[in-house]
């Protein structure tokens, strides 16, 4: 059973920073493109970052520059380090998995908050 477990959500002041963490289970992790998507309230899901497994990353334009993605197969995890938080990074923040053989796997989500 493929699990993803994501955390270190919460809130946040404007121009602060969180590092979301996305543990990953019952899957070939290392073989795997890693993802992390949010969706805002009244928004649809968008795709924040990627990082493939030869660890080549694409960036969202909204969060290039602030935001890093990274992976550590040893521990099989995938993180997303988030600087210079804005208000309109509030969102669930969602760990996406791409399977060696396509299938596609979602964590339960992590609420990230930016308020004073």
């Amino acid at each position: 059973q493929v699990q993803l477990v994501e955390s270190g959500g919460g809130l946040v002041q404007p121009g602060g920073s969180l590092r979301l963490s996305c543990a990953a289970s019952g899957i070939l992790f290392s073989g795997s493109t890693m993802r992390w998507y949010r969706q805002g309230p009244g928004k649809q899901r968008e795709l924040v970052a990627s990082i493939t497994v030869g660890r080549s990353t694409t960036y969202a334009d909204s969060v290039k520059g602030r935001f890093t993605i990274s992976r550590d197969n040893a521990k099989r995890a995938v993180y997303l380090q988030m600087n210079n938080l804005k208000h309109e990074d509030a969102a669930d923040y969602y760990c996406h998995a791409r399977s060696p053989k396509g299938q596609d796997y979602w964590g339960q989500g992590t609420h990230v908050t930016v308020s004073l």
